[in-house]
């Protein structure tokens, strides 16, 4: 079998790289050093080079002016933003317009979709809960009233959120089935109370008291839930394991120049191993990433369903980008304690990646209850 990325993906990365290359990690202060949020806003002007350059409609199909490419190509655009820490919801906006493209009402997606590959519309999601299979997990509540949805509940921790157009919302109705709505963030009902992520980001909690929604903007197909959570779950492993390559990248940059006893550390064999093991973890994770995005985006079958293998590739992400991110503080030695340097920020950054959308614990427990239910001959 030829696993090489198709042309088209291999296009979608060197555009990537073009726009990320003038993004420089130490550009944002640190969150240990900034009171609050490092930021009240994502950074615009990269917004708008990404949808200058096609990649915000990168994955809508071409009825909505995109490239019509899948999953796979939007997690190696999703690499190289996390190489340089590239504060943008690329994932977020990106993964809210694939849902509303494959299970949206035809209204939803002329209305939403052709603005957000333009870069005028920006999407957020509040996601919670372990796997996004379990409706009695969603903390939102939704009924039906005449012609109307009606929600009610808080949802925490949401990115961006105080500067998205749009939120996406998932909830339970009291018959066990889940909904998912996109609200604007200006609506009667809707509150916002601040919140600062690890990573030094501003989050928000979102209160929704009564809001009523109406049916064009609210998706009730099974799986659509399922499906985003997937694809954010994904997303965030494609994240995990650019941040680490940066790391990885920084860290031997490091130890090729410093020297110790007129040799670069790198050349000890204590500091080779360990970012041997690195690298090993590294090439875990990307391996684990390609089959979770391969069965994401060709909706193959296997032994187990598909979030078995998003949940594997979310364990080698949790730990692995721990890991690395670890061991490059200790190769930098006193440096890499120093927040002020940019590894700090790297560190931040992975830690909320490792707990984003559940740890390598809750991954694992979810990966039993699927082995379980799916024993394998």
């Amino acid at each position: 079998m030829d696993f090489t990325f198709t042309e088209e993906q291999q296009a979608a990365v060197e555009a990537a790289k073009a726009v990320f290359s003038g993004v420089a990690p130490d550009q944002v202060p640190s969150p240990a050093l900034t009171p609050g949020a490092v930021a009240d806003d994502f950074d615009r002007p990269l917004w708008r080079k990404l949808a200058d350059a096609d990649l915000l409609s990168l994955v809508l199909a071409p009825e909505h002016g995109g490239a019509g490419l899948d999953p796979i190509a939007l997690c190696l655009v999703l690499r190289e933003s996390a190489k340089v820490l590239a504060r943008v919801p690329l994932l977020e906006t990106s993964a809210v317009a694939m849902t509303v493209q494959r299970y949206g009402a035809a209204e939803l997606s002329t209305a939403t979709l052709p603005a957000v590959g333009r870069g005028e519309l920006v999407l957020t999601v509040g996601a919670n809960g372990r796997t996004g299979h379990d409706p009695a997990e969603l903390a939102v509540t939704a009924r039906q009233e005449d012609s109307t949805w009606v929600l009610d509940g808080v949802q925490t921790a949401v990115p961006w959120a105080q500067t998205a157009d749009r939120i996406a919302i998932p909830a339970h109705t009291a018959d066990g089935r889940t909904v998912l709505a996109l609200v604007p963030r200006v609506h009667d009902g809707l509150t916002l109370a601040d919140q600062v992520s690890t990573s030094g980001e501003r989050f928000a909690e979102v209160r929704l008291d009564s809001v009523r929604v109406a049916p064009h903007d609210l998706i009730e197909a099974e799986g659509a839930w399922a499906y985003l959570h997937d694809l954010l779950a994904t997303g965030t492993c494609a994240l995990a394991l650019g941040l680490g390559e940066g790391v990885l990248k920084m860290t031997g940059e490091y130890t090729s120049k410093r020297e110790q006893f007129g040799f670069p550390v790198a050349t000890f064999q204590a500091v080779a191993v360990q970012a041997a093991d690195c690298y090993i973890d590294l090439r875990a994770m990307e391996v684990t990433l390609w089959q979770a995005a391969w069965r994401i985006s060709t909706g193959a079958t296997g032994a187990l369903p598909a979030s078995g293998d998003i949940s594997v590739a979310k364990i080698w992400a949790s730990d692995g980008v721990r890991r690395t991110v670890q061991t490059a503080q200790h190769l930098h030695g006193g440096i890499g304690a120093d927040t002020d340097y940019p590894l700090h920020r790297y560190h931040a950054w992975a830690k909320q990646l490792e707990l984003s959308l559940g740890p390598a614990a809750a991954h694992e427990e979810s990966l039993g209850d699927l082995l379980a239910a799916h024993p394998l001959d």
